[in-house]
Order: structure tokens, then C-alpha cells, then sequence
């Protein structure tokens, strides 16, 4: 019997018993983070202040202080069962990281003992040969490091009946280059931060830092372990590569908010338990569009600490999940012919005085700072609207973008009506000479027109990359699987490059003399005129949108090879150097990265789709030609006119058809495959695995094997079909 119909058999029996639960989520948040209430009870004063001004003020940590932290936070793991400790990182390869130590160690006597050094909270050396570097790094060069980020807090994993204390850091090579995301996205936060309380200054003196905020929604889809492991696909590339639709999909609309299914109830039960011991602040759970597709988000938090946490959340869900004999499937596009996979950014900034930027305050002044950070953000998508592009550029990212859920590959800014008619009365007061009516307007009628609240009054566009929701940005095109770090570290780091330009700008007019509204209202008017071309509050599917945007000059990279190139251009490094986020190496190594895992990740789709059709498809489907063939024998010995077997006769004759195009186009693949491999050259390779494997043969292959599965017998089939992937629990 084969695996499918194992499945099948097996689905439903032996199910996991639901977890009581905690009668209060307050009861369990936090318990398993080393956060400051618990440094407090295990620290000594010294060692708390120390910690406290590294963590609010990014102050170093002076190492012999970090042997009191170190052994304090030892004390508090080993007194929850926790017996080794790991540097948590995340590497290039897109995953997280960990090598686990005992606190175990014996003295020069032999004497066994626990113990935890400051060094080794503060540093460890994992080998960064081994990692995606891009070139910075040969394979003889095997020095790297890993480096304490005391911004997020430790925390403890429990794994089984096993506990580790893992401590979030950054990566870098020997000689210093950034090797992960986390290293380039603190660069970016503190950017933005300097960049931003300049400007926050013409406001407010009192502001003295600013936070970038982030609140991820993680989509994903969730099927039943058997039935994944039944298909290869599934398993090696995270996507089914092949599968009719199913006669009913998402068409009725009935699985958006309905009711939860209660084996999946109780799977996000435990996930959300992990998660709420661990900080990770969730907040909502529903059921997406799509069958078998779900969703949740937690409360806004500083960017750093959000972007490891939606990073932990996933391979808690991951873990959670296989307990449940379930799989979580993040690939941004499992399944065709319905929805995909997001993981919707949702982005905004906030003052130390409690303020958020791209909140609509309740006097001019505040309205006026709100104008002033809004139209920066425009500004900034405007001017690098192709690197934010690069930022979400993936190979699974490709099959979503632009489909009937997913943003189109265009980048525009959604802002709403009324945002849009205080932009054009802005526009319009434009003149050669300021005058009193200008500061009538700052004082006045900006407070009018800007509605206070303004999450009701903006509507939402889903079709649109880059949507102002109220009170924050919503970048939507982020990929389910992506970490955020890479799309915010760019947002951040363009931002950041904005706003120091912008205070240059009201300086220099403030220098000839321009009171300092009149200076701001003026480069604000020159940011909307120069920006409104990214402005689109229409149908982003549509092929209008994409006439329209090609007038605008606006970038449409469709592919990842192509809106890769972003991150190399001299005006990208330029923009990364002055702020400090990257050097021209790093930047170039990156973009070597990411054309590699494009390449790898086509490359084994390509290998499964020539193994799925020539192991799994094929077989089952000459089989049943040949049992059609005999069946029409059988009737012409019995002397049956050929109209009693003529349906059969083209039945075989399209079965025959879509078994010969399918075996063929396998193997022109494979031949095709072979001249790519030999294309040295990284980018040349992967624009040729888009374009000569990926756009040739996938769609074509794609549509013969979906064929033949529609006309095969059912019981010959070895492939669970998506009616079972996506209805069956």
C-alpha cells in the first residue's frame, strides 16, 4: 500500500491529548526570559546597572562585570533544569543557529563542576566557513564569531525533557564583516534613531531616542504530518510542485474567520503556551483565506526584539507541530491555484516621550511632525523603491508575488483619501515666496484636515506593497519564510538616509533665515512633488496599474535575479556606507548569497520534479494505459464494433500524450540543467535557471503531470491530491 493511502487510514487515529492550558496568560508570560525583573532578584548592583545601561543605552559591558551576569544567569537557569547553554544566531542560510555547551567542565584535579564565564556569555567562536559568507570567508579561513546582543534578552528552551539557555547574538567574520541579519539590522535601528531625534528636535527637545516598532503577521499553512510525508515535494522544497486544484478551494469563501478546527485549535493552544513563556507577546489567531491556512500576530514591539521572536516563533510552531503530527508548511506558496503565505510588516517609529511618529496629533505642532515623518517615509520608498524590492526578493517569494492575494512586484505606497487630498493641498500652496497664508496653514488648517483618527478613516488596500494603516506603514510583501530583519534593516537604513537629509535641507534654509515651520512646510511640499509618482491608491493587479507604472518610471523587477541587483549599485552602496550599515564587500557578498540560494532552490525543485514525474507520476500512469489497452483488446476480440471503445481510444490516446510531453520535457530539463551548471559566473547562472529551467519547463511540466492525475485511477495514484492535503485532518 502505498504511503498515501497509509495516510488516509491513519488520519484521525491516536490524537494528542489537548493541554489544560493556564487559566491566565500573565501567570506564563516571560517565565522562561532572562528579563530585567529576574536580573534584578539574581544580580548584584553593579552588575544590574551595567546590564540595564547596555541594554537602554547600547553601553559596553566591561568583562569582568560579565562574570557576575554570566554566573547570575546561570543561577536562574540551572534552578528552572537547565544544564547547557547555546549562542543563538541567524545566519544567511535564512534559519537560526546553535551549538550547545554544559555548564559542565572539571578543575585542574579533576574536580567536576558548573560554571558559566563571562567570555563565554560574551562571545563564541563558531565556524564561519561553514555559513553562507559570499566570498568573505575561504573555506581554509574558518574563524568567526558570535558576539552578545544584551538588547533581547536570554531565554530557555525547552526541547523534549531537555532545557537550554540560549543567548541571542550577532555574526562576524574574523576580520569583522557581518555574517548574519541581526548585526546589519542593529546598525539600521541605530541609525534611524540618530537620524530621526535630529528631527524629532525641531519638535520636541525632550526626545532623546527613537524606536523603530515592528508587528509582524505570520501566515502559514498546517497539514497532517502523514500526508506530508507522503509527498516528497513537500518535504524537500517545502511546495507541492504538482497537484490539480481540487473542486472546491477557496472559491466560497467560508474558511476566512471561520470557526477553527479543533486538531488545529490545539496545536496553536501549546504553540501559543511556548510562545507566551518565552515574551513573545501573540495576540490574535484566525483561519486565512485559503483551506488549511491560518494566521497570527502579536503586539507591536521594538524591531530587534520582534524580529527574533517572529524567528523563534517559527521554530517553535515547527516543533509544536510534529508533537501534534502535523507540519507547518512557510514556503510562500505551497499549494497552486490558491492563496499564499505573507508575513505582513507592519512598521512605525516611537519617541522615549511616548510618542509614535506616524501618529496624527491633537495640535498643529504635532500634526506638523506627523506630516514631516509621513512624507519622509514616502520619500524614502520613492528613492529606493528598487532596493525594497531586493529586500523581499526570493525564489518562493516569486511564485507569490503579484498573484491574486500577494502585492504585485511594483512598489507604491497606499495613503488613503484623506492623506492624499492634505498631500495635494500642500502640493498645491507651492509658490515662489512664503507668506502669512503658509503659516495660517501650519496653524490651522493642516490640524483640520489631518483626522485624528485616522484607523478608521484609511481605508485598506491589499493590493498595494507598501499601505499606510493608520498609525504605522504595512510593508505586505514581505514572504512568509523571510526573516524580517532583511526588509526592515533597508526601511530602516533609507529612512534613517531620508531624515539626515531632510534636517540638511530646513537647516540650510534655516541658516538664510526661513522661520523654522516655514523651512519644514518647505521641504516637505518638495519631498510630496518629487515622491508622488510612488503614490497609488488603485487595483495593483491590475494590467492598468502596470501600463500606468511603467509611465511613472517606476521599477517591476519580476524576478529575484533581476531585483537583486539593487543591492549593488553604486547608489546602494553609497547609501549603506554613509550610514554604516554595510561595506561595498559585504554588500557584494550578500548579493552573491542570494543569487546562490536562488539557484539552489531552483535547482532542487527542477530535481524533484524530474524525480516526482519519472518515479511517481509516470509509473502509476503507464499502468493504467496499459490496463485501458487491454480493456480495448478485450472488446475487439470480442468482435465489438470500435464506437463501444472509442471514449476509451482517446482516452488513451490523451493519456499516451500527456506520459510522452512529460517524460520529454524531463529530460530536455535535465540536458538544460547541466549547461546552467556550467555557467560560472553567479548571476549570469541564476538569471539562466529563471529563465531557461524555472519559466521553460515548470508551468509546461506542471500542466501535463496535473493532466494526468485528473485521468489515472485514483487507487494508482502515490501523491496525496489537495483535496486530502487541504480538507483532511
Amino acid at each position: 500500500m502505498s504511503l498515501r493511502f497509509n495516510a488516509l487510514n491513519n488520519l484521525g487515529k491516536d490524537p494528542v491529548e489537548p493541554i489544560t492550558g493556564t487559566a491566565k496568560i500573565t501567570a506564563i508570560f516571560g517565565e522562561n526570559v532572562f528579563d530585567l525583573k529576574k536580573a534584578r532578584q539574581v544580580l548584584s548592583d553593579e552588575a544590574f546597572k551595567s546590564l540595564t545601561s547596555s541594554i537602554r543605552a547600547g553601553q559596553k559591558i566591561q568583562r569582568a562585570v560579565a562574570n557576575q551576569i554570566a554566573n547570575g544567569i546561570r543561577a536562574w537557569a540551572e534552578a528552572k533544569g537547565v544544564t547547557h547553554y547555546t549562542h543563538w544566531f541567524q545566519p544567511l542560510t535564512g534559519t537560526t543557529a546553535e551549538k550547545h555547551d554544559s555548564f559542565f567542565t572539571l578543575k585542574s584535579d579533576g574536580t567536576p563542576i558548573e560554571e558559566f564565564e563571562g567570555d563565554a556569555l560574551i562571545q563564541q567562536e563558531p565556524d564561519a566557513s561553514s555559513f553562507p559568507s559570499g566570498g568573505l570567508r575561504a573555506t581554509f579561513e574558518a574563524r568567526g564569531y558570535t558576539a552578545w546582543d544584551p538588547s533581547s534578552p536570554p531565554f530557555i528552551m525547552d526541547i523534549g525533557a531537555g532545557k537550554t539557555l540560549c543567548i541571542p547574538t550577532i555574526f562576524v567574520s574574523y576580520t569583522g564583516e557581518s555574517l548574519d541579519y541581526k548585526a546589519p539590522l542593529l546598525k539600521a535601528v541605530e541609525a534611524l534613531n540618530k537620524a530621526a531625534v535630529d528631527v524629532c528636535n525641531y519638535f520636541d527637545k525632550n526626545v532623546s531616542k527613537v524606536s523603530a516598532t515592528l508587528g509582524w503577521e505570520q501566515e502559514y499553512f498546517v497539514v497532517d504530518e502523514a500526508m506530508f510525508n507522503a509527498r516528497p515535494d513537500l518535504l524537500m522544497c517545502g511546495r507541492t510542485v504538482y497537484g490539480h486544484n481540487s473542486a472546491k478551494n477557496q472559491q466560497l469563501e467560508d474558511h476566512y474567520f471561520g470557526s477553527i478546527p479543533e486538531r488545529i485549535y490545539t496545536f496553536m493552544r501549546e504553540f501559543e503556551e511556548e510562545s507566551y513563556r518565552l515574551g513573545i507577546p501573540l495576540r490574535t489567531r484566525h483561519n486565512e483565506v485559503a483551506p488549511a491556512q491560518f494566521e497570527c500576530a502579536p503586539i507591536f514591539e521594538e524591531i530587534n526584539l520582534a524580529v527574533d521572536h517572529n524567528t523563534l516563533l517559527m521554530d517553535v510552531m515547527a516543533r509544536v507541530a510534529t508533537r501534534h503530527k502535523l507540519r507547518v508548511l512557510l514556503h510562500e506558496k505551497p499549494f497552486a491555484g490558491i492563496n499564499g503565505s505573507g508575513k505582513h510588516n507592519n512598521w512605525s517609529m516611537a519617541t522615549d516621550t511616548g510618542v509614535n511618529l506616524l501618529q496624527p496629533g491633537k495640535t498643529p505642532k504635532t500634526n506638523l511632525m506627523f506630516l514631516t515623518f509621513f512624507v519622509n517615509t514616502i520619500k524614502a520608498v520613492h528613492d529606493h523603491a528598487d532596493l525594497m524590492r531586493s529586500s523581499i526578493a526570493s525564489a518562493p517569494n516569486d511564485h507569490r508575488l503579484g498573484a491574486n492575494e500577494a502585492p504585485p512586484a511594483i512598489i507604491s505606497v497606499f495613503i488613503g483619501q484623506y492623506l492624499t487630498k492634505v498631500l495635494e493641498d500642500v502640493k498645491e500652496r507651492v509658490g515662489s515666496k512664503f507668506d502669512e497664508q503658509d503659516e495660517s496653514m501650519l496653524k490651522i488648517d493642516i490640524h483640520k484636515s489631518i483626522p485624528e483618527l485616522l484607523m478608521d478613516n484609511t481605508d485598506r488596500n491589499r493590493t498595494s506593497p507598501f499601505a499606510f494603516t493608520g498609525n504605522k506603514f504595512e510593508f505586505r510583501a514581505v514572504g512568509s519564510s523571510a526573516n524580517c530583519a532583511n526588509p526592515m534593516t533597508i526601511l530602516n537604513t533609507i529612512m534613517a538616509d531620508t531624515l539626515r537629509n531632510f534636517k540638511k535641507e530646513v537647516d540650510a534654509l534655516m541658516e538664510k533665515g526661513e522661520k523654522k515651520e516655514i523651512a519644514l512646510m518647505h521641504v516637505i511640499r518638495e519631498y510630496i512633488v518629487s515622491s508622488e509618482k510612488v503614490l497609488f491608491e488603485g487595483d495593483g493587479y491590475s494590467a492598468a496599474w502596470e501600463k500606468e507604472a511603467e509611465k511613472r518610471g517606476l521599477p517591476n523587477l519580476k524576478t529575484t535575479p533581476l531585483a537583486l541587483d539593487a543591492m549593488v549599485t553604486e547608489k546602494a552602496k553609497q547609501l549603506f556606507e554613509d550610514n554604516g550599515i554595510y561595506s561595498h564587500s559585504e554588500l557584494e557578498a550578500r548579493h552573491e548569497i542570494e543569487l546562490e540560494k536562488y539557484i539552489k532552490k531552483v535547482q532542487i525543485e527542477s530535481r524533484m520534479m524530474g524525480e516526482l514525474a519519472t518515479g511517481y507520476i509516470l509509473p502509476p500512469a503507464i499502468r493504467y494505459l496499459n490496463l485501458l489497452i487491454s480493456n480495448i483488446r478485450g472488446l475487439q476480440d470480442a468482435g465489438l464494433d470500435e464506437s463501444h471503445y472509442a471514449n476509451q481510444k482517446r482516452i488513451v490516446s490523451k493519456i499516451s500524450e500527456h506520459i510522452n510531453k512529460a517524460s520529454e520535457l524531463v529530460e530536455k530539463m535535465i540536458e538544460e540543467r547541466k549547461i546552467c551548471n556550467a555557467i560560472e559566473d553567479t548571476r549570469t547562472k541564476a538569471i539562466a535557471y529563471q529563465s531557461q529551467i524555472k519559466d521553460r519547463f515548470f508551468d509546461d511540466l506542471r500542466y501535463h503531470v496535473d493532466k494526468l492525475e485528473l485521468m489515472v485511477d485514483d487507487k494508482e495514484w502515490y501523491l496525496p491530491k489537495y483535496r486530502e492535503l487541504l480538507f483532511l485532518r
